[in-house]
């Protein structure tokens, strides 16, 4: 099943107060940045945010899932989806821990 557009832009709107967030399809499903930092990925209507410590801190009871066939675990968030301040703030939480993305090589 593929993730609906709505579905994308209301989890947008949910982290807003996260940074600048952006969705980019990838693969019919869509990985998630915030500031241009690629944080999770949004799988068949779910929402999935990179493992980081700060992260599983904050989250307490982490439920991990692999977003897709033969990926790695990552946070499946699915109860507080409506909790727009806690959900901002993991995303805030996530981001700093996470290294900044490798400046992209110029093609010749």
């Amino acid at each position: 099943m593929a993730t609906k557009q709505e579905f994308v832009d209301f989890v947008i709107d949910q982290i807003d107060k996260a940074g600048e967030i952006t969705a980019r399809k990838m693969f019919g499903e869509y990985g998630i940045y915030a500031d241009g930092k690629f944080f999770g990925v949004i799988c068949d209507n779910k929402l999935f945010i990179k493992p980081t410590n700060a992260g599983r801190e904050f989250v307490g009871n982490v439920v991990e899932a692999p977003p897709y066939e033969g990926a790695k675990p990552s946070f499946l968030i699915e109860d507080k989806l409506e909790e727009r301040e806690w959900l901002s703030e993991l995303v805030r939480i996530t981001v700093k821990e996470l290294p900044m993305p490798k400046p992209k090589k110029k093609k010749k």
